[in-house]
Formats: C-alpha cells, structure tokens, sequence
C-alpha cells in the first residue's frame, strides 16, 4: 500500500515538474530565438513530434473509451426512465454553468475594461469559418453509418449510438448477459490503458510546454496585457469561486477535497488544450477518486466534453467586450444578454466544430452587429488562454457529473473523502 501510494505522488510530482521544466526551456529557446537549428532540430523537431506522440496516445482511446464506457453504464442503469432523467439534469446544469460562465465574463470585463487604450493594427485581417445551423447539428446527431462516426472521431454521434445499444441490451434482459459482462470487461482493460500511457504524461507534457513558449514568448502578451489578465481573472473565478459554491449548494459535497483531486486532470488539460484529449483521464479520476459510478460519469463526462464549453464561453464573452471597446462601439443592455444567450447556445449547436471557440466568437460578433475582424486581434493570445480555459471546461464537466451523481445517490461518498483513493489507481 505504501509502494503505491508513493508511485501515485512521484507521478503527480513528474507532471508538474515536466510542466515547470518544459515553460522555462521554451522560454529559453524563445529568448535565443526560434530559428535555425534551434527551430529545425528542436521546436519544430524533436519537441514538436513528442508534443504529437503524447497527443495522440491519449486521443487512439477516446473513441474506444466513450463508447465501452457509455454501453456499461447505460446497461447498468436497468431502467430506462433514469436515463431521461439523468440526461434532463446533466443539460440543465450544462447550459446554467455556461450562462453563468459569460455573465462572470462580463461582471470581470465591465470592471477592468479589455479594450482601453488599445490601438487597432488595421493589417490584421480574420475570415470567420462556415458556421452549420443549429437544425444542421441536430440532424448530425444521428449517424447514418456508425462506424463511419467512430472513424472520424464524431462525438455527438457516438454517444447517440452507445446509448441506443446500452438500451437495447437493458430491454434484451438475460439474453445480453454476456455481451454486458463482454463490455464490462473491456471497459476494464481500456481503463488499464488509460494509465500505461499516464506513464509518458511527464514528456508529453514537457514536450507541449517547451514548444509553445518557445512559438510565443511573453512578448505576445503585452499588446494584450489587459484583456490577457481580463480572461485569466474571469477564468480563476469561475474555477475557484463559481465552481466550489455550485457543488457545496447543490450536492453539499466539500469543494476543497474536490479540488486536491482535480489537479492532475487540470495539468492534462492545461497542456493538451483539448477536453477531448484529457477525457480518458476526467473519466478515470471521477470513477476511482471522486466515487462517481460508472453509470453516471460514462454519460456526462463524453457529453460535457462535448458540449459544455464554460471557459470557451468566458473567453467569447470578454472578446465581445474587448472588440466593441477597441472599435468605440456600445451594444447596450441588449446586445450583452444576447451574448450570454447566443453563446449558451452555441455551447450544443458548434459541437465538434475544429477551431470552436473563434468560430462561435464569430457568430456572436455578427449577430450584435460587431466587426468580425476584430477576432485576428486576440489571436496572438488564444492559444495560451486555450490551455487555461479547457481546464474550466474539463472542471465544469466534473463538477456537474458530481452534483448529478450525488442527486442520483450514485456517487460513494466513502471515495470522495478518502484521501488514499486519489493513489490508488
């Protein structure tokens, strides 16, 4: 028990420390200047493939993952009626979160002001991307060829198709026993994965800190400094004061002990920058060390992932902001709530759409009738704050599959308090 204990602290230590090491070298390639061999051999070399390997091991499983998973957890809920329950009350919680996400937004951006005193570089140029109708998306949901779907990584239509198996093996009865306990066993097996490839987080992550800082510097940061401080305050916020009072009100589970166990799920998302990419490591931390069952954290976990973008959302509603007050325009009362419910929305109707953050951007900046060029002056920044804003997106996933779990009695409150379970796996 010791043993283990101490593996499960050296790799928490290894992450961080990649993490730290990683920022400091590619500040220093960043420094000597990224060029030459330094850009060749190193940042566009050597860490740009070890950033992808690490990347990529973790995405081969989501796919596998999110489908063994969900068929468990579906077959496991035995009552069909559950599952509408369930799924009414994950998206309530879903679309609230993110509503509240970009009223923070908002309260942090007419406090600090992104936009004063910033003068607009008028070669900047931004194309928004095609936007798909929500009705498009809906439609989408529905795979016409499953595995095409899981080929191509379709999260929507995944999810949709595990469920409608789940399902049919609840309705089958004793008949899909052994296909149940089949995927119950896989699920085991996938989940054995999920922490052999833990092993390479350490360089993994090392590798993405390394280049990043080493593409953008500091200097990226300053042009931008109020808006860059503006979206990290809103971001912190949310995390550590909209969060912890959410789950204490609604499931009166302790936010601090929910917080120490997070951590490691938050360097995954900090680094890779993709709810997606971390999701194997979400879902493995909700089951083993914050006690949620599989029935409930196989569902909300790939949904929210999916759909539930709170630090996406705090990020678009601080750019309105920040572009209006650039261009000296004034959108009024009006124009702000529009925000907030055209950015709840485009939460589910953007969902699996590459680059989803600034193409909503762009669809909110259209519909209050802002300049959508304005996008190309924050994009030196966005990629940094990416990193921060999906470990909101990740938190707010957990977060709402805790509250959901504990409304269902389905979350063992005996794992959630147990400081050694964080260890354990």
């Amino acid at each position: 028990m010791v043993r283990t204990k101490n593996k499960g602290k050296s790799l928490t230590f290894k992450i961080l420390l990649g993490m730290g090491t990683g920022l400091v070298t590619g500040l220093v390639l960043s420094y000597l200047g990224n060029s030459g061999w330094i850009n060749s051999y190193l940042v566009s070399g050597v860490l740009d493939v070890g950033g992808k390997i690490f990347i990529s091991s973790l995405k081969l499983l989501v796919v596998p993952l999110v489908f063994v998973s969900l068929v468990c957890g579906t077959a496991s809920l035995e009552d069909v009626k559950k599952i509408g329950r369930i799924g009414g009350k994950t998206l309530a919680f879903y679309l609230g979160t993110t509503a509240g996400a970009i009223a923070v937004a908002l309260l942090i951006g007419f406090i600090i002001n992104p936009g004063a005193g910033f003068v607009i570089d008028s070669k900047v140029k931004y194309e928004a991307s095609a936007i798909p109708p929500l009705s498009q998306t809906l439609i989408n949901i529905v795979p016409s060829n499953p595995i095409k779907a899981m080929a191509e990584g379709e999260m929507l239509q995944i999810i949709f198709f595990a469920l409608l198996f789940g399902l049919a093996l609840v309705m089958t009865g004793k008949r899909s026993e052994r296909i149940t306990t089949l995927f119950n066993d896989l699920n085991e097996v996938i989940m054995k994965m999920v922490l052999m490839l833990m092993a390479l987080a350490p360089y993994g992550v090392f590798c993405l800190m390394a280049k990043i800082f080493a593409e953008q510097g500091i200097a990226v940061i300053l042009p931008l400094g109020r808006y860059f401080l503006a979206v990290l305050a809103a971001l912190f916020i949310h995390a550590f004061l909209f969060y912890p009072i959410l789950l204490k009100v609604f499931s009166n589970l302790n936010p601090i002990v929910f917080l120490k166990k997070f951590k490691e799920v938050a360097v995954f998302a900090f680094t890779t920058a993709s709810s997606n990419a971390t999701l194997p490591v979400t879902l493995e931390n909700v089951e083993h060390k914050l006690g949620v069952k599989n029935s409930i954290a196989s569902f909300t976990i790939p949904l929210g992932a999916t759909i539930n973008m709170n630090g996406t959302a705090i990020m678009q509603g601080l750019a309105t902001m920040f572009i209006a007050q650039v261009y000296g325009l004034d959108i009024g009362v009006v124009g702000y709530l529009t925000v907030i419910l055209m950015g709840t929305l485009a939460a589910i109707g953007t969902a699996g759409v590459p680059g989803v953050g600034l193409i909503t951007l762009a669809m909110i900046l259209k519909q209050v009738n802002l300049p959508v060029e304005g996008i190309a002056l924050i994009i030196g920044v966005d990629r940094l704050l990416d990193m921060t804003r999906t470990v909101v997106n990740v938190m707010g996933d957990s977060v709402v599959t805790c509250i959901v779990a504990r409304s269902e009695k389905q979350l063992d409150e005996s794992v959630y308090y147990d400081e050694n379970a964080e260890k354990k796996h």
